[in-house]
């Protein structure tokens, strides 16, 4: 049952748990602590343990044959639709790449940045309940937009298998290799590198508990996207809202998994009850309804508020992964948003349209995390790299500016790479 809450009670509901579960903490860095001192034989040591599979350097990476396997074992009509899927989001993030900026003042100083991709790029997609190929798609691209150079995916196999959507979607994208590991020990070969796995400079992707704290423990040895947790949507709507598409689209983030969060918010009572029925009556007929049912219980919820902007306010402080906003007014009402990793206007823009085939990505801030992290995009793959150059005259003009800052700091030997100039 979904249970409906006002803004009195809501606040249980609302809360959020942390990533600091000493056990679990521990545990990881363990498994990133052994892979970074044993390389390939702590990584196939727990891939036996976790994923029933025995690797060698022979076989971590997908062979062609297997490549070629898994396109005849995918439909053809799935296919299609995932070649359309990839030149939809890969089109998105080439549109938008940053640019050089570098000017001069015309007076002898030059200065501003130029950008440069990342060389290696590791993208981590997900194994576990459900097989999340489209994760692939949303991590390769944004990175190919970057221009990054080589591209490498992980994916755990269950029992030497990787799925094979998975596997084609990584060759559509590009990838120059598909590694089968998955896990905390992937997270920590991509980013110090093992016999096998190249290391990388950025980390991106969602994953478990396991993946989010080893990408916590190696950031700052490479550059991670974000720090995720469940998934969550947070569905703002009035009583013009269809409860027939509310309850669908809770739904449909509450089939992820246990932990996920599905929260309502509307100004209407009776839309409230309705979305709750329907919920109910459209649970029935999925095929994880147990995992929907478990999550709406202890995880999800519908909240009466007395107005929609009263719901903005609240959704802020939520910052939730995914925002819809169904309402008469939603052009309006978005412009109040500050904190969401993505938002979906209208009654005819459910979350799955972003998911899988508009063009913006998928892989999104969560656990309130949208306050400060972004969606994954190129930026995440691209570094600004500061250029400056001064004329003589430019110099001149300055220097004695340079030197009196630098002397203040008690830095005599900078003040003096600027004398030696002005001699």
């Amino acid at each position: 049952m979904m249970k409906i809450y006002n803004k009195d009670n809501c606040a249980e509901l609302l809360a959020r748990g942390g990533f600091e579960d000493e056990k679990l903490v521990a545990a990881v860095k363990e498994i990133v602590s052994d892979v970074k001192k044993k390389g390939d034989a702590a990584l196939f040591a727990y891939a036996r343990k976790f994923d029933n599979t025995d690797l060698t350097a022979e076989t971590i990476a997908v062979s062609p044959a297997e490549i070629e396997a898994a396109y005849a074992a995918v439909d053809k009509e799935l296919l299609a639709s995932l070649r359309l899927a990839v030149k939809n989001i890969l089109a998105y993030h080439s549109r938008n790449v940053m640019q050089d900026d570098v000017r001069s003042d015309g007076q002898g100083r030059t200065t501003g940045y130029v950008v440069r991709a990342v060389e290696r790029a590791g993208i981590y997609v997900p194994g576990g309940t459900a097989p999340l190929f489209s994760s692939v798609c949303m991590g390769i691209l944004p990175a190919k937009a970057a221009g990054v150079e080589h591209i490498y995916v992980a994916t755990p196999a269950k029992e030497g298998k990787v799925s094979p959507a998975t596997i084609v979607a990584a060759a559509e994208c590009g990838a120059e290799k598909i590694f089968k590991v998955g896990g905390a020990q992937a997270i920590a070969a991509l980013a110090y590198g093992t016999e096998s796995i190249p290391k990388v400079n950025v980390i991106a992707g969602p994953g478990n508990i396991f993946v989010t704290l080893a990408k916590k423990e190696v950031y700052g040895q490479v550059g991670i996207d974000m720090l995720a947790g469940p998934s969550e949507i947070l569905i703002l709507c009035d009583d013009q809202a269809n409860p027939a598409y509310v309850a669908a689209d809770a739904l449909s983030q509450a089939e992820h998994d246990r932990l996920a969060r599905s929260i309502v918010l509307t100004d209407s009572p009776s839309l409230a009850e309705k979305v709750q029925a329907e919920v109910e009556k459209q649970l029935a007929a999925l095929s994880r309804r147990e995992i929907a049912a478990y999550s709406l219980e202890h995880n999800g919820g519908i909240v009466v508020l007395d107005s929609l902007e009263e719901a903005v306010k609240l959704a802020n402080e939520v910052a939730p992964e995914h925002m819809e906003i169904y309402a008469a007014n939603a052009e309006e009402l978005v412009k109040g948003v500050r904190n969401a990793g993505a938002v979906f206007l209208g009654g005819y823009t459910p979350e799955p349209v972003g998911d899988y085939f508009a063009g913006p990505d998928h892989i999104l801030p969560t656990g309130g995390s949208a306050k400060f992290f972004q969606v994954l995009n190129q930026d995440i793959f691209l570094r600004k790299m500061s250029v400056i150059r001064y004329e003589k005259s430019a110099l001149e003009a300055d220097g004695e500016h340079i030197v009196r800052l630098a002397e203040s700091e008690g830095l005599t030997a900078h003040a003096n790479a600027v004398k030696v100039r002005l001699r």
